[in-house]
């Protein structure tokens, strides 16, 4: 767990065997060697931007935060006996199976590498900004596994591949120091959302269990207050002009969505319940907004080659073409059309600070007076 400042415990992590792992380069890099900083755990010694960092440090810390390489899954009844319904799980569907990571466990790990429905997939979480987004591990026809640098940029996890020793800034899916610097990851459509609201819409969802291997206090929130901090202007670790951006308090939660170059940031608490029209890119999607399940999903608004457009309807996200009904998950679950989903977009769900530092060019979705609740 890392130690912020903040009054959290701290629990090192033994570093996981993974073997030989090349030597970071950092005669690549796409930012600053000294915006990257190291957390030692260790409130005397501070953190050591990694234009500072000795090789025996870099390699002390990989993993200090141990990833899951071997991850178990039980099934949601069994994961009723301890999760509450509003405890937020990252969530992802693929090919017919759903799984459900619980953020309490993710605190203390951020990293899991699996394969599912015969996709090599990263799940990712940095409790310091909020960030849950899964990748493919596919890149240019090979697999990379995933592990944890215990360094921060822009305040958000780090990570590195086992491969090339790269290291990658998490929220932008981009490799920013090492022989892949400049590289991005392919994110894959998944969600933030309550533990009651994922299992509504996958009622046969695995959920990651807590025998990770690991001694961790699984039941304990030690980001409890964490928000008001971040909304104070105070920040774990140090971040960029570009973090502050004024448009939204900084802890505020959005769902981002990027079509092609153009990027829209939804602030999900303000948004409330509803189906947003939008058009990215030249593209058109739609996005549904569950404040009180506190997720958001991004789709393709097309069904057989036919458009629609989407309302809220007595709580309910409808279709005028059919007035079929649809949930979070784009799934038509009533109607002419019951059964069919519409193609999820990817997303991020995270801080504003973290998303806006990834995208700077994002813009943030206003209603009209009149399209308000």
């Amino acid at each position: 767990m890392r130690c912020v400042g903040l009054g959290l415990t701290f629990v090192l992590g033994v570093a996981w065997a993974q073997g030989a792992v090349p030597p970071l380069d950092t005669s690549k890099h796409l930012v600053p060697l000294e915006e990257i900083y190291f957390d030692t755990f260790n409130p005397l010694t501070g953190a050591v931007p990694l234009s500072e960092a000795s090789p025996e440090l870099i390699r002390r810390l990989r993993d200090a935060i141990p990833p899951l390489n071997h991850p178990r899954y039980e099934p949601a009844d069994a994961a009723e006996a301890w999760l509450r319904a509003d405890d937020l799980v990252l969530g992802y569907a693929a090919g017919g199976g759903a799984w459900a990571y619980p953020v309490r466990i993710l605190n203390f790990h951020e990293i899991v590498n699996d394969t599912l429905a015969g996709e090599p997939v990263l799940v990712s979480y940095c409790p310091l900004c909020f960030s849950g987004i899964v990748y493919s591990r596919r890149f240019e026809g090979r697999v990379l596994r995933f592990g944890n640098t215990s360094a921060l940029y822009e305040s958000d996890l780090v990570m590195l591949d086992y491969e090339t020793g790269s290291y990658w800034w998490q929220v932008a899916g981009r490799a920013i120091v090492g022989p892949l610097t400049g590289a991005r990851l392919t994110p894959l459509p998944s969600m933030m959302a309550t533990w009651a609201a994922w299992r509504a819409l996958h009622p046969d969802t695995l959920v990651l269990s807590r025998g990770t291997g690991f001694n961790r206090p699984y039941d304990r929130d030690p980001f409890a207050n964490y928000t008001d901090f971040v909304n104070s202007g105070r920040f774990p670790f140090p971040v960029s002009d570009a973090s502050r951006d004024p448009r939204l308090l900084p802890a505020t939660v959005v769902l981002a969505v990027k079509v092609g170059d153009a990027a829209r940031a939804y602030p999900i608490e303000a948004l409330g319940r509803r189906a947003i029209q939008e058009v990215l890119d030249g593209q058109a999607i739609v996005v549904f907004i569950d404040a009180e399940a506190r997720t958001g999903g991004a789709y393709r608004p097309v069904v057989e080659g036919r458009r629609l457009h989407f309302t809220l309807e007595d709580g309910r996200f409808r279709d005028q073409e059919t007035q079929s009904t649809w949930n979070l998950a784009g799934r038509a679950v009533d109607g002419p059309l019951e059964g069919h989903r519409l193609e999820a977009l990817p997303t991020r769900t995270a801080f504003w600070f973290a998303v806006v530092a990834a995208e700077p060019r994002i813009t943030v979705y206003a209603p009209d007076a009149n399209e308000l609740p």
